[in-house]
């Protein structure tokens, strides 16, 4: 009897391959004798480098290749940073399994390796994004924040060529890379709450693919997996996307799911922050309540 094959469809950048070869592994510990290719696909987020992603059509640009091969059936399962996938799920598409959770902390990479306290007045930090900005605003107010773009390595490259003083990145990607030597300094959760699903791989299959959907099921990490509903089902109540500046992160404190959030005003002058809790079996819910909580708190402020 032949072998299954399963496709699974993959960024082609070196982090989103080491990924999507985790998610082969997890895999091969439930289904040994199915065969598992991964397939490379170049994303337009990808190749647009030089503006924010909010700009060009949001985070959804590393995900719709992706997502077409997948409505296709030219692949059979996506693997995807979550944080880079919009909080509304793409019809006909079903993303509920979820690979246990990498470190979800931020970190900065500096010249000389200087700690963020000991950078220069006025030196120049890369970001991605309105949220970090915002928040590193509030730990040092007289750095100039830029936008940066890129892979890990590209955004590395920058710093070494002085078009920056320092960056900071998402210790997951780091770590995953072995460039753990490059790290000036780790913000804890608490310092700079990271985006909702940071350090979380996802994997996207087809809402009618039962086989998938079963075989995802094995791999599913459940603790990962309660801390994800609670953080999206935040954005999905603020209806968030790139652009909105907010932190949320989640974490299981003697079985009880623990969130804690913050959402910047669309201009960072104001911050609404909540933290709450539940029991672990009502995480998403706790989820839906402190996003509904932050947007009444807010008054849509964060919002174009």
């Amino acid at each position: 009897m032949k072998s299954k094959k399963i496709i699974i469809g993959s960024r082609s950048s070196k982090l989103a391959l080491i990924y999507a070869e985790r998610a082969k592994t997890e895999i091969k510990k439930f289904f040994n004798d199915i065969n598992i290719e991964i397939k490379k696909i170049t994303t337009k987020g990808d190749l647009i480098q030089d503006v924010r992603l909010s700009d060009t059509g949001g985070k959804g640009l590393f995900c719709k290749l992706i997502e077409e091969e997948l409505i296709n059936k030219k692949i059979d399962i996506a693997v995807h940073a979550l944080k880079d996938l919009p909080s509304k799920e793409t019809e006909g598409l079903i993303t509920n399994s979820f690979l246990k959770r990498n470190d979800p902390r931020e970190i900065l990479i500096s010249k000389d390796n200087l700690d963020f306290k000991k950078i220069k007045t006025g030196s120049t930090v890369g970001t991605s994004s309105f949220r970090r900005e915002f928040q590193l605003k509030r730990l040092r107010s007289d750095l100039k924040y830029k936008l940066i773009r890129g892979n890990v390595e590209t955004r590395i490259e920058k710093l070494k060529k002085n078009l920056f003083d320092a960056i900071i990145l998402a210790y997951a990607g780091i770590k995953s890379l072995d460039l753990n030597e490059n790290i000036s300094n780790v913000f804890s959760v608490s310092e700079i709450i990271p985006s909702a699903g940071q350090g979380v791989v996802a994997l996207q299959c087809r809402k009618n693919d039962t086989f998938i959907i079963n075989l995802l099921e094995k791999v599913n990490h459940k603790e990962t997996h309660y801390c994800v509903q609670a953080e999206r089902n935040v954005l999905k109540v603020l209806e968030g996307d790139c652009e909105t500046p907010i932190g949320v992160f989640a974490k299981i404190e003697s079985n009880k799911a623990v969130l804690e959030a913050e959402l910047f005003s669309l201009d960072g002058k104001k911050r609404f922050y909540i933290k709450s809790s539940k029991e672990l079996s009502l995480a998403a819910k706790l989820g839906k309540e402190v996003g509904t909580i932050l947007k009444k708190k807010s008054n849509d402020s964060y919002k174009k």
